[in-house]
């Protein structure tokens, strides 16, 4: 009996309904979007390769041995070495790390800053909306490149002063309109509306009538937000303002070694250039397939939201002439 009370209890039915959901969209995403079923795995490849770094590369990222300088791809060295004679494999692979804690750092902070600020903007309105979406227009007026720079100038270049830049800059821009939006659209709902009638305070009705009615474009930021954080850093490090050197950005590997000796190791500039366009085509589409399956307004399909849904009227059965 304690059982079955337990498996029919609201919190249970709740949680099945979690799981089924997830499942159907994961479901769909096979079914429907193939391209963002490829990104998912370049995705997957890019946390695998950060996480088991160490493992995976044959070598240190910066063992240097100044006889193998600028040795073409080989059987020794897979990718060929840089000028230091460094393995260009091996610093390939310790870049994914770096762009993994970018590309989950940045924009888990953006997220958090977006959905609080947002949340707030959307639900109570008035004043404090006026206040804060005027703040975000002031953001928004200048260039993000400008300010993040001018920020890195000031506190110094490092992994962690990129993710914070990067993330602090994000979450109080444009994601917050997002939010904002999606909160007001939920806010005038009758189940919101009974809710605040029960006695539910405002901060009970955000966390838990709210909030998990906008987790769809809030997975959706989070996705789309990761590619454009590690084109980003590596823009950032190959002005030089990024993750310094030694460490092997892939921004920085673009910008030192490959600029000065394109020519005689065009490789230098082909491999990182390769790993950054892959992981970040991986992530949009990746970022496209969610926003097809969770965006209600779009219809999806084998061709994303690009698809055209035909409606067919009905034919009468008998046509004046």
């Amino acid at each position: 009996m304690s059982t079955d009370a337990e498996f029919s209890s609201p919190r249970t039915v709740a949680k099945q309904k979690h799981h089924s959901f997830f499942i159907s969209v994961i479901l769909r995403i096979v079914r429907e979007q193939p391209l963002a079923v490829v990104g998912g795995v370049i995705v997957l490849l890019l946390l695998l390769t950060g996480i088991f770094a160490d493992f995976i590369a044959p070598y240190g990222m910066n063992d240097m041995v100044l006889a193998d300088r600028l040795d073409p791809p080989s059987a020794t060295h897979i990718l060929g070495t840089d000028q230091l004679g460094r393995d260009l494999f091996s610093r390939i692979v310790y870049g994914a790390r770096i762009s993994m804690y970018v590309g989950l750092g940045a924009p888990a902070i953006a997220l958090v800053l977006s959905t609080v600020i947002g949340c707030i903007s959307g639900y109570f309105g008035g004043r404090a909306d006026m206040v804060i979406q005027r703040f975000v227009d002031a953001i928004m007026c200048f260039p993000g490149l400008i300010i993040m720079l001018t920020v890195i100038a000031i506190t110094g270049p490092g992994l962690i002063q990129v993710i914070l830049v990067l993330g602090i800059l994000g979450g109080i821009g444009g994601q917050v309109r997002v939010v904002r939006s999606a909160v007001m659209s939920i806010r005038g709902t009758m189940y919101v509306d009974a809710a605040k009638a029960v006695g539910s305070s405002d901060a009970k009705t955000l966390l838990r009538h709210i909030l998990p009615n906008i987790m769809a474009p809030i997975i959706i930021i989070f996705t789309t937000s990761m590619g454009g954080a590690i084109l980003t850093e590596a823009t950032l490090s190959f002005l030089g303002y990024g993750v310094p050197p030694p460490e092997p950005s892939w921004g920085g590997m673009l910008s030192r070694e490959a600029r000065v000796y394109m020519e005689q190791a065009p490789w230098l500039a082909l491999w990182p250039g390769l790993a950054l366009a892959a992981v970040v085509w991986g992530i949009n589409m990746l970022g496209d397939g969610l926003r097809d399956v969770l965006d209600p307004r779009l219809t999806g399909g084998r061709t994303g939201r690009y698809k055209t849904k035909v409606i067919k009227k009905p034919v009468a059965a008998t046509q004046e002439k």
